[in-house]
This record gives C-alpha cells, sequence and structure tokens, in this order.
C-alpha cells in the first residue's frame, strides 16, 4: 500500500483496527436537520472521543475550528434534496485541488446501487478513486440506498460493498442488517463500517447492533443521528467507544452510558 493512504488510514483507524466515525454532513441534502441546526454547537465536546469526521467542505470551513486534531473524512458528493424527484441523481461536488486544500484524511461519496442513477454513481466512484489515489488519499463509498429502507437486506448490501470494493473504495459504509450481517463483511475485501439509520427508540438497542455487527466483522461505526440526537451525546459516544475499543458487552455499554448522564 502506497505510504500516503497507509498513513492517513493510520489516523482514521486505530492501533486496534478499529474506529468510531462521527457523520454530520445531513445537511447536503436534509437542510438544517434535527439537532444539527448549528453544527458547531452539535460537536462542541464530541470531537475527542470521533476517530474521524465526516462533513462537507462548508461545514467544515464555518463550524469546525481549525485546530481541531481529528481526521477529517470530506463528503465529496451531492446535488440532490430530500424534495426532489430522486436522491440517487448524485455527482462529485468537490475537486481535487479542494480535498488537498482542506488536508482531508479521506473523502466520501454515496452509490446508489440498483438505482436509475446507478451506473452515474458507480462511474462516479471510479474517477474519484483514480483522482485520489494518485494523491494518497482513501476513499470511502457509501452504500445508500436513498427513500427505499427496504433495499437493506444481507443480499443487497453484500452486492452493494462488494462492488465498491471492486472499483477501488478503500472503505466501505454501509447499514447493518439483522440477518446475515457477517455474509455482508465477508464478501467485501476492504474494510466496513456500520451506517446508523433511523435514530433508535433506545440506547441499549444502538448498542447492540454496534456490538454485533462488530462481532461480525465490521471494524467500526458512523453514527450520527443516534449520537447527537440523543439527550446525551457525549456519553453515547463513550459509550460506543466502550463497545468498539474496549469490547464492552451492550449491558455494560448502557451502565457506562447511564452512569456518565448522570453527570451532565
Amino acid at each position: 500500500m502506497d505510504w500516503g493512504i497507509e498513513n492517513r488510514l493510520s489516523r482514521l483507524i486505530r492501533e486496534d483496527g478499529r474506529c468510531q466515525f462521527l457523520p454530520i454532513d445531513h445537511g447536503y441534502f436534509q437542510g438544517p436537520t434535527t439537532c444539527l441546526e448549528n453544527p458547531s454547537k452539535t460537536i462542541d465536546g464530541l470531537l475527542p472521543y470521533a476517530d474521524g469526521l465526516f462533513v462537507t467542505r462548508g461545514v467544515l470551513r464555518s463550524s469546525v475550528p481549525s485546530h481541531c486534531q481529528t481526521p477529517i473524512i470530506l463528503r465529496v458528493s451531492g446535488g440532490t434534496s430530500i424534495i426532489g424527484g430522486d436522491l440517487s441523481n448524485e455527482g462529485l461536488t468537490t475537486s481535487i485541488d479542494e480535498i488537498l486544500r482542506l488536508n482531508a484524511a479521506s473523502v466520501g461519496m454515496s452509490i446508489f446501487v440498483g438505482s436509475d442513477y446507478e451506473h452515474q454513481t458507480l462511474t462516479n466512484l471510479a474517477r474519484l478513486v483514480d483522482e485520489c489515489e494518485r494523491y494518497g488519499i482513501p476513499v470511502m463509498a457509501v452504500t445508500a440506498v436513498g427513500k427505499e429502507l427496504e433495499k437493506r437486506t444481507a443480499r443487497y448490501l453484500a452486492l452493494s460493498c462488494r462492488i465498491a470494493a471492486e472499483l477501488g473504495a478503500r472503505i466501505v459504509k454501509t447499514y447493518y442488517c439483522d440477518e446475515d450481517f457477517d455474509t455482508v463483511v465477508a464478501g467485501c475485501p476492504v474494510p466496513v463500517v456500520i451506517a446508523g439509520g433511523p435514530k433508535c427508540e433506545t440506547e441499549l438497542e444502538v448498542f447492540e447492533f454496534v456490538y454485533d455487527g462488530i462481532q461480525k466483522g465490521a471494524i467500526g461505526v458512523n453514527l450520527g443521528r443516534n449520537v447527537w440526537q440523543n439527550p446525551h451525546p457525549v456519553p453515547m459516544m463513550r459509550a460506543l467507544n466502550a463497545v468498539i475499543h474496549n469490547n464492552a458487552t451492550p449491558p455494560e455499554a448502557f451502565e457506562l452510558f447511564e452512569e456518565l448522564s448522570k453527570g451532565q
């Protein structure tokens, strides 16, 4: 592996081979999402517990302090909105010059396998990999499903993840599924991180799916709403780190969460 890519990946993935990424890029198609109206306020206190921050260039410039030492994963795809006709009609929105200028450790973009714009998003990924590999920047592919959440089956996710890896993604972000998630990870030759999806009903539910996903081969998570929409986001991140980096069980993580929440 090229030294530059290896070095950047080592900043995002700890020595234990695990990671917790914090995404705050939702506004690129959802606008001012609940609890993300003021991004700088949302991330206040959370950055020390994140192994990477997934963010757009606009919010990075306006809301993330320049002395931030948390590695940046730059969202570089977009062009649609939640009220538009089709969320999958995305294009690349950020140039390689901008990626370098912003000192990103990695970049991330969505692919929409099975959509009307499948070819477009997959060839966008291939072109992005070509550009970024030239400068030693790893690409994270996000297996997005738009509004069609019923697509989150093991068969679909395994297909999407494998295609992303085949096209050169160094990391794949995908959804967790209750059945056969291990087959999704096993069929992907690059590291897999778990996406959050809709907000869960309880903290324990989050710890359970993260724990199970880690046991089945994922290296970590990329959870947004299940962290910063929680009334106690810092305890939530710390408890998740206990699961991811310290192998805490869901009950142990929930106990830690409750203990930390009492002090707030």
